[in-house]
């Protein structure tokens, strides 16, 4: 069920209304209808991925409980091994299997040997790759004893299966979101009203952002051989701004949707593309995934401590890993690899966290400096995306090089949606960027900016984002994440 299809708008309102009106005073009630509500929404792609999710969430159940009354460390150690090998054993077949049998197949064939390998014809279930990692979390932080385990079984499987966030993320801890299921939750209006507001501001991202970029995206990537250097740009850079609505978006909407029931998940986005380097970029660009591979995989590592060789190591690791957990291809194992290379020189230099405030932090107009320090960032963050987008290596190599080679400008008249589309597009691109840094200091963009306006301007600019949505909503596109 897609956040911006008809269903939604329909199942959401049903369970909003039976959440506060028929199960509120009683808090097991309230968590029960969160779990089949969470189960209904995503069985609605395919019931049969519900058998998957189940069986993990009761594993880790299982072996939290067992972590906790179990003293031998070797014991101990076994029981997280269960859950690591269920887990990512679950995520590796669906995810990555055809890409393991395929590159072995293609190894032996640059030997000279031929290999026949078969190509499972199976299904990537939504989400697999974030529920996974949330349920992880929570087995890793039993066994670290950071958290006691939980015995309600309702509580823990609605944790899991969290249907804002379930297929998209952000990727919760159970630190933060699980205890939310132990607590009475009362429903508190202007709580709902900033949900609204951040829904509505996914929404445009989505509907009006990434969907009018997908169109243009599409047609150049697909046919880049015909086009301009200068066009093949454009293309990359509406898809950063493509795959940053799509995503930031969606989180938006899961924030936004989680508040309207009385649950507070975490920032995913903080306005990556004002970073002013790469450090800063990773810092603000989906980071409940940055923070994931940073706790379980980085420092556990080593992190920054060791030798020379290890940190080089552990950079490259933890980059090239979560290329690697955005698909099963080279090209997202190469994007996390050259986003290892942007950040190196900045680890080397101890400069990795010179930008820890926002840009222009209360100002609105930034310096010289901040302007290139952008503009130098955002360049290298497109090029990555070249990689990040294209069907396959010889695909991206391919793009690079025609742009190289045909680098002249050129305003594209033979696009499929036409100049017009184009045009408009960008000028969208340039309200919602404007609208973004001016409210780059909230949550989400326009948390605070209408904080000071009138009430009838605050209504016409709510009205004017609502009806830009069902304007362009006719060009509806599945969440790019949810291949992930």
């Amino acid at each position: 069920m897609l956040f911006n299809s008809i269903e939604f708008v329909i199942f959401l309102p049903i369970v909003f209304i039976l959440y506060w009106f028929f199960t509120h005073k009683n808090l097991k009630s309230q968590n029960i209808l969160l779990l089949f509500s969470s189960y209904f929404f995503y069985g609605w792609w395919d019931w049969r991925f519900l058998i998957l999710i189940v069986f993990s969430s009761s594993i880790d159940y299982i072996v939290g409980l067992k972590l906790q009354t179990s003293e031998k460390e070797s014991t101990r150690k076994q029981l997280l091994f269960l859950s690591l090998f269920i887990n990512l054993g679950f995520l590796g077949f669906f995810k990555y299997f055809n890409f393991f049998s395929e590159s072995f197949a293609h190894a032996f064939t640059l030997l000279g040997q031929s290999f026949e390998t078969s190509r499972l014809n199976i299904i990537l279930p939504v989400g697999i790759s974030f529920y996974t990692f949330q349920t992880l979390s929570y087995s890793i932080d039993v066994y670290r004893r950071k958290i006691a385990p939980t015995k309600d079984i309702i509580a823990f499987f609605s944790f899991v299966s969290f249907f804002p966030q379930l297929v998209a993320g952000p990727i919760e801890r159970a630190t933060n979101l699980l205890p939310q299921f132990y607590k009475k939750r009362n429903f508190d209006y202007l709580k709902a009203v900033d949900g609204l507001k951040q829904i509505l501001w996914g929404l445009f991202k989505k509907v009006v952002i990434a969907d009018n970029c997908a169109v243009i995206v599409n047609d150049i990537f697909t046919n880049y051989s015909n086009y301009s250097g200068s066009t093949l740009i454009i293309g990359a850079i509406l898809f950063a701004f493509q795959i940053y609505g799509d995503f930031s978006g969606y989180s938006d909407i899961a924030i936004g949707t989680a508040r309207l029931f009385g649950f507070n998940l975490m920032q995913n986005f903080a306005f990556p593309y004002f970073s002013r380097d790469i450090a800063e970029f990773w810092r603000r660009w989906h980071i409940s995934l940055s923070t994931w591979f940073r706790d379980y995989l980085y420092i556990p590592l080593g992190g920054s401590r060791g030798s020379f060789s290890n940190k080089i190591r552990n950079i490259f690791i933890i980059f090239i890993v979560s290329g690697f957990w955005h698909g099963a291809n080279w090209t997202f194992i190469i994007w996390g690899a050259l986003n290892a290379v942007y950040f190196l020189p900045l680890f080397l230099l101890k400069k990795n966290r010179n930008n820890l405030n926002i840009a222009a932090e209360g100002k609105i107009i930034p310096s010289i400096n901040e302007i290139i320090n952008i503009t130098l960032t955002f360049s290298l963050t497109v090029f990555a995306w070249i990689f990040f987008r294209a069907d396959s290596v010889s695909h991206a190599f391919s793009f690079i090089k025609h742009m190289a080679n045909n680098l002249y400008i050129e305003i594209p008249s033979t696009l499929t949606a036409g100049r017009r589309h184009l045009f408009m597009t960008c000028f969208l691109i340039i309200i919602f960027t404007t609208i973004e840094w001016m409210g780059r200091d909230g949550q989400y963009a326009i948390e605070k900016y209408t904080r000071n306006w009138s009430r009838v301007c605050k209504w016409i600019f709510y009205y004017l984002i609502l009806i830009s949505i069902f304007i362009y909503s006719t060009n509806q596109q599945e969440f790019i994440y949810f291949q992930f």
